[in-house]
């Protein structure tokens, strides 16, 4: 019998390899005779290097990089084994979560730090770059960005522009000449799963720019500098970002990505295609995914939601596995999710969910291979 295991992570609680790991041991643990095939999943959120790595015996590198702030700070990227790709999170260098509250201030964060990584991506020979942009502390439409790259952001006097959303009401004028030459030969795929243009009410500043520092009056300024931004973009460059779905993205890092010829695709999909989980699910008898909670909201492009969809490609039937349950999940039945089962084994406090997690999914998946055995 074959059983793919392909879970994201379950947050603060087991990374996506771990889940696997314990799923495999449980269900081993009833029959030394399946093989399981373990396949680490993410959504393009936070965990997608860890993921795609653990899921190609790949390499993670620790570099030196720029913070939001300007700070030095170290931060990663992987390789995928076997492949000439690289796998950045932008939040491990660019991120919110690497500032505290009192200091955000989307007038001066950069994405500075992304391009850096970037860089050291290209010093490995990489063909491709698959680049997650969730988390980002910044509002600076990516010009930090393409400053570490090499690009030209320049004022009316010819003088380099600095860091942050506020700067770009200074920009005159985009240079590329500069920009470094081996990334005209680069595959950029970002995973994007938002739809917000760069400005507007529905843009980066105003739907996203509260949650990293902005007040109202700064949500004004930084969107309209962000205007600018993309009428330089499209005189200079040719790019017209303003209106591109998902421009919007890390405070407008997807329109700086565009500049660069970057796709913009859902982070499940770049997973899956990366992981080649359709070849890998072909010929099992059961898939078996999951992540740490679980809704109606699962099915717009989380992680179980896509591996069901490629298991129904082949008529192979699924298992679902969660810590917490949420609303409305009977309209995932609806979805194509044959089962789905809470890995909690009792009423438990937070804290000691998180820390039985792996003991839970492992018990889990010995019930699940129990039942199995009834059935062959």
């Amino acid at each position: 019998m074959k059983i793919v295991v392909a879970p994201d992570s379950f947050k603060e609680s087991m990374s996506a390899k771990e889940v696997c790991d314990s799923i495999e041991k449980g269900l081993l643990s009833v029959s030394k005779d399946w093989e399981i095939v373990k396949v680490p999943m993410a959504d393009g959120g936070e965990g997608t290097l860890e993921a795609l790595v653990d899921a190609t015996n790949g390499k993670i590198f620790n570099e030196k990089t720029l913070n939001p702030l300007g700070k030095e700070i170290t931060s990663k990227f992987g390789i995928l084994g076997g492949k000439n790709i690289a796998v950045i999170e932008m939040a491990s260098t660019s991120g919110l979560e690497l500032i505290s509250p009192e200091k955000r201030n989307p007038y001066i964060t950069t994405t500075y730090g992304t391009g850096q990584l970037m860089l050291k991506a290209l010093e490995q020979n990489v063909e491709e770059i698959i680049l997650g942009i969730g988390g980002s502390a910044t509002n600076d439409g990516g010009a930090g960005m393409l400053q570490a790259l090499g690009a030209k952001l320049l004022d009316e006097n010819r003088d380099e522009i600095g860091f942050g959303g506020y700067e770009l009401s200074k920009l005159d004028r985009i240079d590329f000449s500069s920009l470094d030459k081996r990334l005209k030969n680069i595959k950029i795929l970002v995973a994007c799963d938002v739809t917000n243009p760069l400005t507007g009410k529905d843009g980066s500043s105003y739907i996203f720019g509260k949650q990293k520092g902005a007040t109202p009056e700064m949500i004004e300024i930084l969107d309209r500098n962000l205007l600018h931004y993309s009428k330089i973009i499209k005189r200079d460059l040719g790019f017209d970002v303003n209106n591109v779905s998902g421009a919007g993205a890390a405070g407008g890092l997807g329109a700086g990505l565009l500049t660069l010829g970057a796709v913009l695709k859902k982070g499940i999909d770049i997973v899956i295609e990366a992981n080649e989980l359709d070849k890998k699910v072909q010929g099992a008898d059961l898939v078996i995914t999951g992540e740490g909670s679980i809704d109606g909201q699962t099915r717009f492009g989380k992680t179980p939601y896509g591996v069901v969809t490629i298991a129904k490609k082949y008529n192979i039937p699924t298992i679902t596995l969660a810590g917490n349950i949420g609303k409305d999940i009977d309209i995932l039945y609806d979805y194509g999710f044959d089962t789905i089962f809470s890995i909690m084994q009792g009423v438990d406090t937070l804290e000691n969910a998180l820390k039985k997690g792996k003991e839970n999914i492992e018990r889990t998946a010995k019930n699940i291979g129990h039942f199995i055995k009834i059935f062959k």
